[in-house]
């Protein structure tokens, strides 16, 4: 066991400057694939012309009652909070517009954001315009 107590975020914090690169949010709708050689290859092309992905952006669609469709579309959002993760953004929203039964589909965005948490990747609901974690 360590007997020296870290600074946590405040040590990291000391050493930043400000970095030459604009963040930027991804929708993705406008990924053409998750798979990782493409995301490499968009993560070096948006790097190559001075943007660094912040945010990815993504519609949830719990639009219907089966369970099914639910299953897939937990899926679908996994496989985006990785994508995030792999372009470096540190945070993913996912908007709540479109959501049949919020009941049933709540324990899927609750294990999404323990899984985005996991990943180091902040997940932000936004649900009708409102923000909220």
């Amino acid at each position: 066991m360590s007997t020296t107590q870290s600074d946590g975020i405040e040590a990291a914090l000391r050493g930043c400057r400000p970095a030459d690169i604009d963040p930027i949010v991804v929708d993705a709708a406008d990924l053409e694939s998750t798979a990782p050689e493409h995301l490499r290859d968009l993560k070096a092309e948006l790097a190559a012309r001075g943007y660094q992905p912040a945010t990815l952006s993504v519609a949830a669609r719990f639009d219907s009652g089966d369970t099914l469709a639910a299953q897939r579309e937990a899926d679908r959002l996994r496989e985006l909070v990785r994508a995030a993760s792999f372009l470096g953004a540190g945070r993913i929203e996912v908007g709540l517009d479109e959501i049949a039964d919020r009941e049933a589909a709540e324990p899927a965005l609750s294990a999404l954001a323990e899984r985005a948490r996991r990943e180091g990747v902040e997940l932000v609901r936004v649900d009708g315009g409102s923000t909220a974690a």
